[in-house]
């Protein structure tokens, strides 16, 4: 293995987030050692040593990581962010929809407790709330780029999204738990609203998945 492939080797496995980003970062790393390598070769030393001068230039594979990572985390929450933003309230409209569309006016059910409204207006004030904290969390992270070091950004975000999805997640367990305790065929209405619901359990689930491993990149960011 020659020396750039071995510094090559150990930065990637350093490094945790988004398989695709990740392989970008390395192909750019790939790029500038192997002209850097080329420029020593050119002057005159041996194919190891201008290799091994390249990647000395370029810096210790912990370091670079460092600042690797940090962009991976931020590339990985502004990913999250935007599935947060459209996702909650698409899915909020399609089931409207498609409850008016397939199954008519609540005044067809049966008076539901008074405590159930408070969920009922948790939840649907929460759709509101997750893309603006969302909306929020991208404009810090444009602001806060530019007055803060990649990795503290990285950190900051990271507790911002997760709140938004925390929040949503939370809103659709409540929703859920609150009409099966009230009555189960309430989620299951049409179904359209059925499948609907289903799909934005899984969304939600998703999303916090998405924050996990956003959060877990952090983590790793050597201090």
């Amino acid at each position: 293995m020659t020396v750039i492939e071995a510094y090559l080797g150990d930065l990637r496995a350093r490094l945790d987030g988004p398989a695709s980003a990740k392989r970008d970062l390395l192909r750019e790393a790939r790029d500038g050692l192997n002209d850097a390598a080329d420029a020593y070769r050119e002057g005159g030393w041996s194919e190891h040593e201008a290799q091994r001068r390249a990647v000395d230039d370029f810096g210790p594979a912990y370091l670079i990581a460092r600042d690797y990572q940090a962009e991976l985390g931020m590339h990985s929450g502004t990913r999250t962010l935007w599935k947060l933003i459209l996702g909650v309230p698409m899915m909020q409209l399609a089931w409207e929809f498609a409850r008016k569309w397939t199954f008519g006016d609540w005044s067809q059910l049966e008076a539901t407790p008074a405590w159930y409204k408070y969920i009922a207006q948790f939840t649907h004030g929460s759709v509101f709330i997750v893309p603006v904290l969302g909306v929020f969390a991208l404009l810090c992270m444009r602001w806060l780029s530019r007055r803060m070091d990649g990795v503290k950004l990285v950190r900051t975000i990271g507790v911002l999204i997760g709140e938004a999805v925390g929040l949503n997640l939370l809103s659709v367990a409540l929703l859920v738990i609150a009409t099966g305790l009230i009555d189960a065929s309430r989620l299951f209405l049409s179904v359209p609203c059925g499948i609907l619901m289903v799909i934005w359990v899984v969304l939600s689930v998703r999303l916090a998945l998405l924050a996990r491993r956003s959060w877990r990149s952090c983590a790793t960011i050597v201090a």
